[in-house]
């Protein structure tokens, strides 16, 4: 039986990411989130640049839906 991956269905970010923000599809495609990659399709694994961890600090967990402009650490790529 081959082996499957099952991730929960995310919305996308209705704002342009955090720069604190990365992921492992950063270092294979060059962007935040690659669904159209194979290998990263679902995934939403991410941590903070700032505290190398999963959550940021202001203590709160990190994700491209959770790290929005309210959050104290927040720093627009748009900037």
């Amino acid at each position: 039986m081959a082996f499957t991956k099952y991730y929960d269905e995310q919305n996308p970010p209705e704002h342009p990411p955090c720069i604190h923000l990365r992921s492992k599809a950063m270092c294979v495609t060059g962007s935040l989130c690659a669904p159209d990659h194979p290998d990263e399709e679902g995934s939403q694994y991410c941590w903070c640049n700032m505290t190398q961890h999963l959550v940021g600090p202001d203590e709160n967990y990190v994700d491209a839906t959770k790290c929005v402009p309210e959050r104290p650490c927040y720093r627009s790529t748009y900037a």
